[in-house]
Formats: structure tokens, sequence, C-alpha cells
């Protein structure tokens, strides 16, 4: 084995979205920063998650926006997706899983990548271990950043099921045939992306789920929704219900599942999006005193806590915040202005929506479920507020009723709520369901992130005849 050492201002771990944005930041303050990374440079959102899982849905969308409306209904009447045009879509999309222009923006950015696996060995110093068996020691004057991300969970203690090869969220989203059957199990946002994808595509989709309803984190209704439009495209869609064992005779044949209850279901292929845990049992946390396998706590400028002298940063899923990738680049770019602010000698300011502060983690995260229909949502629940004392109003609104949402498809359905702080006179969340309603989500967003009052936004007119105008229905509810 050989080794060589170099030195960088920053070493970041991980070259997803958020360690390469971490690096983009520091390279950009003069910092020089190199990045780390054992698989594909741009990550799992790139290759195996946001971009091949949305390239999949978004011909859904198309296609059912087109069935909405008398006119174009007509024209594709009895047509459904070529499955073949679709993959090759989602193939571009993803690069082909080759990452030579992510490789080429960091090369014009400035920033230096090493190829192999990075690992802790100590104070701002990380070892790298080639593919040959070869090894770098890397030491950082600023900084360490791990960005590693997270990785599906399978059940524990589910006899078969390691046997049985399920999928994960990267065959979900990479694979290059359409599976006759398939069975998803858990209902949160990979497993009802995926049935709704992969059901458009021609699978006989059954969605297993334990629990009584869908996407839980979100409000209520939301889930309520997703189902009923599931159900439409034809997905059996099963409440109450979990996996008990799995078998697969050959490895490679149909898998049976046992269900609790006594019953069995077979099918071609089963996907398995039962939650994520952190990339970290292998990055040498035992040498700064954290436990491996561990997501790491970190304070808002995304420093890690439990480690002396305030080198060791982490953003993205690895800390636990926010599990989403635009989420995972605002926190690079905290994480990035704090460690060039401490290069720099400079004090962090860390007050709520400071410089330095990565607050909309926590008050004002948006995320978009891209089923059928869509659900946009962002900030707190009724339920989350409720339990953080704060003292609220919801407003509901039927969003079909707007002139805008009846342009945009004939029998259009959907529901908004926004979650209203009586106190501070302020939106502290909303969540839109129905078709179309991503696009709505940065008003939404803005508002609670900007905690705008309810009388300035009274003044901020939505077009007509546009689904945005929902908008003005909810705040005359607000402020009746």
């Amino acid at each position: 084995m050989t080794s060589t050492a170099e030195e960088y201002d920053v070493i970041v771990l991980g070259a997803g979205p958020t360690g390469e944005n971490v690096a983009d930041r520091t390279v950009a303050a003069g910092l020089s920063t190199v990045i780390v990374e054992a698989e594909l440079v741009g990550g799992e959102c790139s290759y195996w998650a946001c971009m091949p899982s949305k390239a999949l849905l978004r011909p859904v969308a198309a296609l059912a926006d087109a069935r909405a409306v008398a006119g174009s209904r007509e024209a594709v009447d009895g047509r459904r997706l070529d499955p073949a045009a679709v993959l090759a879509r989602r193939n571009s999309f993803a690069s082909d899983w080759k990452d030579d222009g992510q490789v080429r923006w960091l090369r014009d950015t400035g920033i230096e990548l090493v190829r192999g696996h990075g690992r802790l060995a100590g104070e701002r110093t990380v070892t790298v271990e080639a593919e040959d068996g070869s090894e770098r020691v890397l030491t950082a004057r600023h900084a360490v950043v791990v960005c590693t991300g997270s990785r599906p969970v399978l059940p524990a203690h589910v006899p078969g099921l390691a046997e049985a090869h399920p999928w994960t969220n990267r065959e979900a989203t990479g694979s290059q045939t359409v599976p006759g059957r398939l069975a998803v199990v858990g209902g949160g946002v990979v497993g009802v992306e995926m049935a709704a994808a992969w059901r458009a595509l021609g699978s006989e989709v059954t969605l297993l789920v334990r629990g009584d309803g869908l996407l839980p984190r979100m409000e209520p209704f939301a889930g309520e929704l997703v189902a009923e439009g599931l159900r439409g495209a034809g997905v059996d869609l099963r409440f109450g219900t979990e996996v008990t064992a799995l078998e697969r005779a050959d490895g490679s044949g149909p898998v049976t599942l046992a269900l609790d209850g006594g019953g069995t279901l077979t099918v071609d292929e089963v996907l398995y999006a039962t939650g994520r845990a952190p990339r970290t049992a292998d990055v040498g946390l035992e040498q700064v005193g954290l436990k491996p396998g561990d997501w790491l706590e970190v304070d808002d400028s995304c420093t890690v806590l439990g480690v002396d002298g305030e080198w060791l940063y982490a953003a993205g899923d690895v800390n636990h915040r926010a599990l989403l990738t635009h989420q995972g680049k605002y926190q690079a770019r905290i994480t990035g202005a704090a460690i060039a602010a401490r290069a720099q000698g400079l004090p962090l300011d860390t007050s709520r929506w400071g410089a330095h502060a990565a607050s909309a983690d926590l008050a004002g995260a948006p995320q978009v479920v891209f089923t059928q229909p869509e659900v946009a949502a962002v900030g707190l629940t009724r339920a989350a507020a409720e339990a953080a004392g704060l003292r609220v109003k919801t407003v509901d609104h039927e969003i079909g009723s707007v002139a805008g949402a009846s342009l945009y498809g004939d029998d259009y359905r959907g529901r908004a709520r926004v979650v209203f702080d009586l106190d501070r006179k302020v939106l502290v969340g909303a969540c839109l369901v129905g078709p179309g309603v991503a696009e709505l989500l940065h008003s939404a967003t803005v508002a609670v992130v900007g905690e705008v009052p309810i009388d300035r936004l009274w003044h901020a007119v939505p077009s007509y005849p546009t689904i945005s105008e929902v908008w003005l229905r909810l705040l005359e509810d607000c402020r009746g």
C-alpha cells in the first residue's frame, strides 16, 4: 500500500448535491477545497432519486392533464404511456449513470476530486482508500464536512427478505424493464411515487401499508386524496397489512409474500420503501469520539456537536434535520458561509434567519410529492403547530372552486389548507393537494419563511384566472 499526504483548507466527504454545494461555496470564498467520492459524482439525487424518479413521473402527469380537458381528452383516449420511451428519457436524465458532466463541473469550478472511500482519521484528517488499495491522507486547515447522505433501510428479521433481493429506491428508479407485478411496501413518499409511476407504465401494483394512511407526516387529507388517486389509477391499496416473510425459490423468479392474517401475494418484484438511515457506519466517526452508524447531531450552522474545535460539519440527510435534496443544498450554503466566516476569524450570525443558521429546516422546509394528485407542503402541519404550543387557526378551501382550476382541468378536485398563527398573525404552514399545485408551493414558502403578516399578504394580488387565486380565498377566511 502506498500513501501520500496533501493539505487543503476544506475537505468534503460526499459529492452529492449537498457536498457539491458546500465545495462551491468554500471555493467561491477563496478556500482550497477537495471533495471525496467513492461512487458517482452527483450522488443519490442525480442517479437514483430525484431526477430519475421525477423523469418517470412527469409523463404520468402530462397524460393525466391531457385526459382532464375536453378536446385533448379525445386525442389521447385509449392511449397509454410508451414504456420504452419513458425509460429512455429517464436514462437521459440520469446521464446513463455516468458522471462525466458533473466531474467536468467540479474541475471548471476549481474543486479537487479524489476518488475513493473517505474516513475520518482524527482532527481535520481524512484517509482515502482507492479501489486499487492505495491510500491518500488529506488534512484540512479549517474544516471537514460530512455529506455522505442516507441509505435505504430494510426491516430486520423478516424471514427470506435478503434472499428475495428486494428493490430499494435505486432499483425502483433505475429498472430497465417494467415488472408485470410489483408489490410496494411502505406508504411514504417513495412508496406512493413509485406505485404511481410503475402502475402507469403497466405494472399490476399492490401497495402494502402497515398503518391506516399514506404520507403520515403531512396533513391527513393529503394521504386520503393520494389514496383515492392511486386507487383510481388501478393500484391495489391495502392498509393495516404487514409482510411477515418472503420466498423467492431460485433467487430470480417470482417472489411470494406472506402477509399477517394468513394471506399471500405473489409478484415479480417487491420494493421496500420503509425509511432511511445515515451513511455513517464506515466514515471514521469513532476516531473523533462519535458512534458509527448514528445520525450526526448539529447546531443551526451545521457544526457537529460533541466534537471540540468547531472544525467538523455535517450537511444534508446525514444530520437528519430535513431529508430533502433542496434542504441539503440550503444547508450547504449555510455551512459554506459558516466555514468561510470562521476561516476569516469572523463571528457567526446564528440568530433566527441569520446568515449562518439553517432556520428553514425547522420552520419552512418545502416538499412536493409527485403523485396523482400532487401534494405540496411547507412549514408546520396543524398537529405539529399545536404540539409546538402555538395558538393556531386552520383554514381549508376546495381548490376546484376557483376559476383557474376549472380551466386547468374539467372536474378539478383538490384541497388547500393554511395554518395561521393567531398571536403573530402569520402563516406557519400550508398544504395543497391537486393537479399542478407544485408550482404554487414557492409562494407559500415565501409567506411562511418571510413571516409576512396577513395584512400585507392581502395586498399580494393573485393573477386571474390562475389556480393561485385560491390564496385570496384562504386569506379571506383567515381575516374573517
